[in-house]
């Protein structure tokens, strides 16, 4: 890379680092802003759905958004907002200030992913470096994920949850300060007209089926507002897809949507996605509630998935490029699934730690290794006018899996206790381990259907670096 690539990499994965770590730096002082702003504890779930709802629906729209202004501006935009918005979190007095803080932090974070993401590919040409570029981006996402939860419980601990969202603010000042300077403006040379009816069904469906998974979470799958709010989503989803079909101009070209790598890429990064972030919250019951250990140690555990992470992202690309795209997410998948099937042995004895630390490192370099194969394959093989497209794509395919994760897997592990009638730790455990069952065969039969229906990588030698634009073309 040139001097001037590292310094416009680090700026963009210095901001979506600091996104990663927006997801999770709240969960774990949930309890504690919710008693001093005056949340309900039925309300206290609010802080990160308001979060969600806005940063999964939006991301699509946002992406197109980019193409049509521009890929830098609209990145910008975001990151000031975020800035901005944090300052607001940081003051906030009541529930209905921070609430308003929150969904501008999740339309920044729907602005900011797919345009920073899009300004990576277009600043690193298809191949080695790109792969590169794209195993560091998925690595520190990952990494600022565990991050979060380890920085929350420390700044909770020992300042206040207001830090938090302060700690935002120089991050922000710092980028919008560098990136006019740094970074080159992205756009399609042509400017096509913005797709309103396909932007309102896309982005009311996604609304609602987050809000379902989440209300699914809460209240359970079989409630009448969730089934109303899922089944609307789907409506409108459909709806999306027939206006896509008709329009001149479509938000997502259906030529796109029948892409087998858009297809299969973004299945296997929506399962690493799912299984993942899901298994956090699993492992995060099973410390708290069956072993009894606070907040700051059980952040400080997942430090360990962070570093595996990191690891897995660094290899990544270097990965793809000799194995293919393929062969790097049916691996990744594979040693995921098995590092967290080996976690159904849990017990109830504090020296476990030692097997979830162990299973949560290995399983976080296979995680690591899905995604950058997702993120590579989404991505590849598209012209410059349609990275904002496909980068919108793969954001939104990344958010919602963050969303859908828990809400899937808390109601297998409640419906687990509810069988056993037991809310202790052994019926705690007994759920999360069923939860965990299910979470690992997921991640293989995704990676493994992922493998089967993404096309062989063609004309690409070993070591070279060709292979993901050849496998995402297959």
């Amino acid at each position: 890379m040139t001097g001037r690539q590292k310094l416009v990499l680090t700026l963009l994965l210095g901001a979506q680092f600091m996104i990663a770590v927006d997801f999770s730096i709240l969960n774990v002082a949930l309890p504690v802003v919710g008693e001093g702003l005056g949340f309900s504890l039925s309300n206290l779930q609010w802080i990160a759905t308001a979060f969600a709802l806005a940063a999964a629906g939006f991301t699509l729209l946002f992406g197109r958004v980019a193409d049509l202004v521009g890929r830098k501006r609209l990145f910008l935009g975001g990151m000031t907002v975020l800035g901005l918005s944090s300052v607001l979190g940081g003051l906030a007095t009541s529930p209905e200030v921070l609430l308003t803080a929150r969904v501008l932090q999740g339309l920044a974070t729907a602005a900011v992913t797919p345009a920073g993401l899009a300004l990576l590919t277009t600043s690193f040409k298809e191949g080695p470096l790109r792969e590169r570029a794209l195993g560091l981006n998925g690595a520190l996402m990952s990494a600022g994920f565990t991050a979060g939860a380890v920085l929350g419980g420390l700044l909770t601990d020992l300042l206040s949850w207001r830090w938090a969202f302060f700690i935002n603010v120089p991050v922000a000042a710092l980028v919008v300060a560098l990136a006019p300077s740094v970074i080159t403006e992205s756009r399609p040379t042509g400017r096509p007209r913005l797709d309103v009816p396909g932007a309102v069904t896309v982005t009311g469906g996604l609304l609602l089926l987050v809000h379902g998974l989440t209300q699914a979470g809460e209240s359970g799958w079989t409630t009448p507002t969730t089934l109303a709010a899922l089944l609307a989503g789907l409506v409108l989803l459909v709806g999306f897809w027939i206006v896509e079909k008709r329009v001149a101009s479509p938000l997502v070209p259906v030529r796109i949507l029948k892409r087998r790598s858009v297809i299969w890429g973004n299945t296997a990064g929506l399962i690493a996605f799912v299984t993942e972030t899901s298994l956090v919250f699993l492992l995060t019951l099973y410390l708290q509630e069956v072993l009894g250990h606070t907040p700051l140690a059980t952040g400080l555990a997942f430090g360990v998935l962070g570093v595996g992470t990191v690891i897995g992202g660094a290899f990544g690309g270097r990965a793809v490029g000799r194995f293919g795209n393929r062969t790097t997410i049916v691996a990744g998948g594979i040693v995921q699934a098995v590092a967290t099937l080996s976690l159904v042995a849990l017990g109830t004895e504090g020296e476990w730690i030692l097997l979830l630390l162990a299973a949560t490192f290995v399983g976080g370099i296979g995680n690591m290794l899905m995604i950058v194969g997702f993120m590579v394959t989404a991505t590849s093989g598209l012209p410059d006018e349609e990275q904002g497209l496909a980068t919108g794509l793969a954001t939104m395919t990344q958010q919602v899996g963050i969303t859908m994760g828990i809400p899937v897997m808390s109601a297998v592990a409640t419906a687990r206790m509810s069988a056993v009638g037991d809310t202790g730790p052994e019926g705690v455990l007994s759920g999360v381990s069923v939860a965990i069952l299910v979470n690992s065969a997921l991640v293989l039969a995704g990676a493994l259907l992922a493998g089967a229906f993404l096309g062989p990588r063609r004309g690409a030698r070993p070591g070279a670096g060709s292979g993901a634009g050849s496998g995402a073309r297959g």
